[in-house]
């Protein structure tokens, strides 16, 4: 889309002032809403290019975001639309003023990130994930890009693969590979089964213990400027690496001993000895 473009959702016209973001089918737009006179920001989705399962992750994303609307940890939605002239979902949200990635590589990769502002984001993303886990979701595929900063609050954006937990059952098992691997717990590489065919397909059994995961990998990566298993260039190797207990994770020391013991904590290999959401909350980091 050139800047010039009005996008038209739901009859309202919203002018196009910049691209955000983009990312396989999909674009983030800055744009001027001229009745209430603010900035928002416009996910394009070309349902084009995806498949009936991508189409469905995104409608369960709308479906999440609706359920999530009453907490102020959860970006809010202003409108959405399926275009089926266009073929595309368009969804409008407001405007975030950074994401937890852009902190993370503007500040921890140069090592100039504060002890104070690692505590404020770790204390922001355990408050903003304990919300959805109370909602019986599960993110799954929580990595810094996920973390909004709106007005000084973070909140999670992307439910795109999240899943519902049902009351009965704990684990959600997911039979596509999703998440990214620099964050991806042991659990969602370890379980694979085959299919009819006698191919071996990754089959995850994810529980709101993955998050936690996920989390101390994000922890990590504020702390010492990167995750755990990124020096592990070759894909299979780091798979590999994350589910087996003998392959040790490097602690290089701090002076905060309790940041290591939460992280410690959250990088443990038996999702049953993490600690949860609540409890890292009453840490006495």
């Amino acid at each position: 889309l050139p800047v010039s473009d009005i996008i038209m959702v739901t009859n309202k016209p919203y002018y196009v002032l910049s691209l955000l973001g983009k990312g396989g089918s999909s674009q983030v737009f800055l744009v001027y809403e001229p009745q209430k006179k603010c900035l928002l920001a416009i996910k394009c989705i070309n349902l084009d290019v995806t498949d009936e399962s991508i189409n469905d992750a995104y409608k369960n994303e709308i479906r999440l975001l609706q359920k999530l609307q009453h907490s102020d940890r959860v970006i809010k939605l202003h409108d959405f639309e399926f275009n089926c002239e266009k073929n595309c979902l368009y969804v409008v949200m407001e405007k975030g003023d950074t994401d937890l990635g852009s902190v993370i590589r503007t500040y921890a990769r140069n090592g100039q990130i504060t002890a104070e502002m690692i505590k404020f984001y770790w204390s922001e993303m355990l408050k903003t994930v304990a919300v959805i886990h109370k909602a019986g979701i599960i993110h799954s595929d929580l990595k810094p890009a996920n973390f909004l900063l709106v007005g000084g609050r973070m909140k999670l954006i992307d439910f795109g693969i999240s899943s519902s937990l049902q009351t009965d059952m704990t684990s959600v098992i997911k039979d596509v590979q999703v998440g990214t691997f620099n964050y991806m717990s042991p659990e969602a590489i370890q379980d694979t089964t085959q299919d009819y065919e006698g191919r071996r397909q990754p089959l995850f059994k994810i529980n709101v213990k993955s998050d936690v995961w996920s989390l101390g990998c994000i922890l990590y990566n504020l702390v010492y400027g990167k995750t755990p298993f990124q020096d592990i260039r070759q894909p299979v190797a780091k798979m590999q690496a994350i589910v087996n207990s003998s392959h040790e994770i490097s602690f290089p020391d701090i002076p905060n001993k309790q940041l290591i013991e939460v992280m410690k904590k959250c990088l443990l290999r038996d999702q049953k000895q993490r600690l949860s959401i609540e409890e890292l909350l009453e840490h006495s980091y």
